[in-house]
């Protein structure tokens, strides 16, 4: 099979689609992979080590998507890729089509086999390919909202913790999935004083264990919310329901009665995120403030570390990309129904029904499509 890795355009997105070890799996198995030349630079992976391991480098991104049978990526397409993906093309990447309604019908013009990594499923419901991605952006979070509360960047002032004699910072973790458990840990790790909220008990008892109870663990409900949340200094929203859009938990109303300079970082923000006035912003202008209030809302923040991303990601995404050369995409999902739970379009139809829910158009089922 012929691959396209084509260089990440998305702002300040760093990451690529494959490392030297995957690439040279993939020629292993007698398949041709072509890479945008300096594809991998913003993870430090230079263009020489790609060759040694057996990838042509082509200096053109509409000629690395035009030979392509499969196009492997991080992020999905922007709006100036769109012109690049063509009938039948195997797109496997990071969709999140529920919170992209442009690019979910773009999909369904083209004809575009797309492969969400967000939607490939377990049968314990895990998601093996959005799982290191959660790890690193649940990470980051306490860092971002750190930052984010120094007065200079329009927050309170507050040190999340390690001063003797005041109190620690307060920070509320909606959602204790991989993100949130990654993000408690870290918090915890600054010295602030963490509070995690599931409506899952199962993933609150394994907290208090994993934690040894210094994490106050709260079953989640709309008056728990509010009462956290009022107390807080920063707020991380990581809920997700797989590729489906997420639930918005965090009203405006709500953030008006926060302290004033306190932070709230949307991890969910790929997902059209959890709180009411998030929108997507970038590396390049990350804040916004909603009332006296800071957001922080990256859509790619994995990003801002690109040489631990790059390599977490293409060690989960590489198994599931051998499968997909080697035995094409159909017979792929036909052998491994975790694999074609990540089929979110294919021949101009939409094959999630998440997806289609959110943006109220018709969909079909994996069967039909798989016969």
């Amino acid at each position: 099979m012929r691959i396209g890795v084509p260089k990440e355009v998305k702002n300040h997105e760093y990451r690529v689609a494959i490392t030297p070890i995957g690439v040279h799996e993939l020629v292993a198995h007698g398949h041709e992979v072509s890479v945008e030349k300096d594809a991998g630079v913003g993870s430090q992976i230079d263009d020489a080590e790609y060759v040694a391991a057996g990838a042509t480098i082509i200096d053109s991104a509409d000629d690395v998507w035009g030979q392509a049978e499969m196009v492997l990526k991080v992020k999905e397409p922007v709006s100036e890729e769109y012109h690049r993906m063509a009938e039948g093309q195997v797109l496997f990447t990071y969709l999140h089509l529920a919170a992209d309604q442009p690019l979910t019908e773009e999909l369904a013009k083209r004809k575009v086999t797309g492969i969400a990594y967000e939607t490939v499923q377990l049968p314990s419901g895990g998601l093996p390919l959005l799982y290191p991605m959660s790890e690193v952006a649940g990470c980051l979070a306490p860092q971002v909202g750190a930052y984010s509360l120094m007065k200079a960047q329009g927050g309170r002032g507050v040190l999340l913790g390690g001063v003797g004699g005041v109190a620690n910072a307060k920070v509320v973790v909606i959602g204790a999935g991989v993100s949130g458990q990654n993000a408690a840990n870290i918090a915890l790790g600054m010295g602030a004083d963490v509070t995690l909220l599931d409506t899952d008990l199962d993933k609150l008892r394994m907290s208090f264990w994993r934690y040894n109870n210094r994490v106050h663990g709260l079953a989640s409900s709309k008056l728990a919310i509010e009462q956290q949340v009022m107390d807080a200094d920063l707020v991380i929203g990581a809920v997700l329901i797989p590729g489906a859009k997420a639930p918005k938990l965090v009203s405006n109303e709500l953030v008006s009665r926060m302290k004033p300079g306190s932070v709230l970082v949307d991890i969910a923000v790929d997902q059209g995120g959890c709180f009411e006035d998030t929108h997507a912003t970038t590396h390049a202008d990350p804040t916004y403030t909603v009332h006296d209030s800071v957001f922080y809302c990256v859509a790619n923040m994995p990003g801002a570390v690109p040489n631990t991303s790059t390599y977490a990601l293409t060690n989960a995404t590489m198994p599931y990309a051998v499968a997909l050369a080697n035995k094409g995409w159909e017979q792929a999902c036909r052998d491994d129904h975790s694999l074609a739970l990540g089929l979110n379009t294919h021949q101009g139809n939409v094959t999630y029904a998440p997806v289609a829910e959110a943006h109220g158009m018709d969909s079909v089922t994996l069967e039909s499509v798989l016969g």
